[in-house]
């Protein structure tokens, strides 16, 4: 990796992060921007839901095709306990690791390398985890072939060095398109899963709600369907989860996508059970408003911006003087780019979600459901 490449890439990364790209672009791009410094024979990069650390979109970039690749390839994340799972990078000091190093020097002790060696012809792998004090919001994998060179912890540094530019360029994305109005938007629709992965009873809705999703109901699972599906299954004996996460449609609709595990009258069955519906204000808003990069007293005088309290009423709220609320509504206006209160809740209410804005605030949450 020579310095003026990884120094070009940089500069890439840092100007793309504030260009307003919607959360694809901005992967594409950085795609193509880290293949000019680390060679590659396949990269992707994809959003993550910081709350629960699910992968909530697919990854965008020159990814190795095989078939069922997506599904095996969370079954690996979800339903194994393997190397170098996203979920366990994302507690570590460090998020990027070598498989190679972290498995010793034998990468075949990993299923997913075995996997991606015989279906991908892969055979050396590093990826790494997009966080911020909120949580995981992205991820990346890298690969290179069989007969290649390994990745170098050179190369796993200049990675890392890089996520504080890439988190703020993804989580950025995700709120840099507003959602389009829709006349008679879909309802909650709740499908049944198979052991195979596959569709066998759905509400009305589900098919409006799977195609917004980039899937096709009986053929394709959409990646966020595919990923609570898998977590919910879970790895053999752990206890299960219930996961649920917060994702973007086609349409720029937030949802909510969460899935259990079907009983029958002789116990658990090998079902599972998803429910996609639109995701209320309050677990939006707060995702929206950490996607600006707000501090903690920041988000707390927004809460009570939305919720149409003056600057007195604030500074008592808070127990901070008038002038600290006006110093804070300045930070807040400059980073997300408004210059009044109205255009703040413009922007980060009324954008995000459409056709909600006679609900009553909540004293104890952003707003009411």
């Amino acid at each position: 990796m020579k310095a003026y490449h990884a120094e070009s890439a940089r500069a890439g990364l840092q100007a793309a992060a504030g260009a307003g790209l919607t959360w694809q672009d901005f992967c594409e791009v950085a795609a193509d921007l880290l293949g000019t410094a680390i060679s590659h024979d396949g990269i992707g990069i994809g959003p993550a839901d910081p709350a629960s650390s699910l992968l909530s979109g697919a990854p965008v970039g020159a990814m190795p095709s095989a078939d069922g690749h997506d599904l095996a390839f969370l079954q690996h994340e979800y339903g194994a306990d393997d190397v170098n799972r996203f979920s366990d990078l994302a507690q570590r000091a460090v998020g990027v690791s070598i498989l190679a190093e972290a498995t010793g020097g034998q990468p075949e002790l990993s299923a997913r390398h075995r996997t991606m060696r015989s279906e991908c012809g892969m055979e050396h792998e590093i990826r790494g985890t997009l966080r911020s004090a909120d949580g995981m919001w992205g991820y990346y994998t890298i690969y290179r072939n069989v007969g290649r060179t390994g990745f170098s912890p050179g190369e796993a540094a200049f990675l890392h060095r890089l996520e504080p530019i890439l988190t703020t360029g993804l989580r950025r994305g995700l709120i840099a398109t507003n959602v389009k109005r829709q006349e008679g938007a879909p309802g909650t629709a709740v499908l049944i899963v198979n052991a195979a992965d596959q569709v066998i009873s759905a509400t009305e809705a589900a098919e409006e709600r799977i195609t917004d999703l980039g899937g096709e109901l009986w053929a394709k699972l959409p990646l966020p369907v595919a990923v609570v599906v898998s977590a919910a299954r879970g790895i053999p004996g752990r206890p299960p989860q219930l996961p649920r996460m917060r994702s973007r449609t086609l349409s720029g609709q937030w949802i909510s996508v969460h899935a259990a595990p079907v009983r029958g009258p002789g116990g658990a069955t090998s079902d599972i059970a998803v429910t996609i519906e639109a995701a209320g204000p309050a677990a939006i808003i707060p995702l929206i408003v950490a996607a600006y990069g707000l501090t903690e007293r920041e988000r707390a005088v927004v809460q009570q911006v939305l919720s149409g309290a003056s600057t007195t009423e604030i500074a008592r709220k808070l127990y901070v003087s008038s002038y600290t609320v006006q110093d804070h509504l300045k930070a807040v206006f400059s980073k997300v780019g408004v210059s009044s209160r109205r255009e703040l809740q413009s922007r980060i209410f009324f954008d995000h979600y459409l056709g909600r804005a006679d609900n009553e605030l909540d004293a104890n949450s952003w707003l009411a459901g």
